[in-house]
């Protein structure tokens, strides 16, 4: 069974500028998604997909693949997916390698283990389903604003439950995205046909957007 990890680590951020080689406890953000990576005892290979060299050079001192990717992959409106089709795309050419699943790890989820991912390709595995992502349980109210209006969106204003009855309810977040590599290329998209959860802490669901998150992030990591 070949499982490819994709980490995709553009150089580019508008929030926090060379985001990825930023430290946190003392190391740069990047070593935490390819530690996991590489300690996995599902993962066959791990891949860095990135714009820039210090990011390439840093994954491959810990042991990671890289891949340069084209610069049209790396602007503040690129997609991961056409990341993910390029990565796929370079190593079916170049090695007439195609791994049965892809992993792809975000580096703003540095609070993910090696247990998480190692859990979720488990549980993916023994599963039927086509594509796995991570998330946390939620009991929030949610609206959305429609002409200057809210419209509620999961519940009924006139019949209001407790917030603890609200099951079934979960919030993205970012940490892991698994997908078998035929439901990817059929559909493009790192979530497709039937869809698994792999639920996760929400204290552990941080996602690193700004310095704000940058300095939460150290907070949790130094008390794990």
């Amino acid at each position: 069974m070949e499982i490819m990890a994709i980490i995709p680590a553009r150089g580019g951020s508008k929030s926090i500028p060379l985001k990825n080689l930023k430290l946190l406890n003392g190391k740069p953000l990047i070593d935490y998604s390819i530690n996991v990576s590489l300690k996995s005892k599902f993962i066959t290979r791990t891949i860095v997909s990135s714009d820039h060299p210090k990011i390439l050079n840093r994954a491959q001192k810990l042991g990671a693949e890289i891949l340069k990717r084209p610069k049209n992959l790396a602007t503040d409106s690129s997609q991961l997916e056409p990341v993910m089709e390029h990565c796929l795309n370079h190593f079916k050419l170049k090695e007439n390698y195609i791994p049965d699943i892809v992993i792809l790890l975000q580096n703003t989820s540095p609070l993910r283990t090696k247990k998480h991912i190692d859990d979720a390709l488990s549980t993916f595995l023994d599963s039927k389903f086509d594509s796995m992502m991570s998330c946390y349980s939620s009991h929030y109210f949610l609206w959305t604003l429609q002409k200057n209006i809210l419209i509620p969106k999961n519940h009924n204003p006139k019949n209001r439950s407790n917030r603890q009855q609200m099951n079934n309810q979960f919030i993205e977040n970012g940490a892991i995205y698994i997908t078998r590599y035929t439901a990817f290329k059929k559909s493009h998209c790192r979530i497709s046909g039937k869809i698994g959860l792999y639920e996760m802490p929400k204290e552990l669901s941080i996602d690193i957007d700004n310095k704000l998150d940058l300095v939460e992030a150290n907070k949790k990591i130094k008390n794990l």
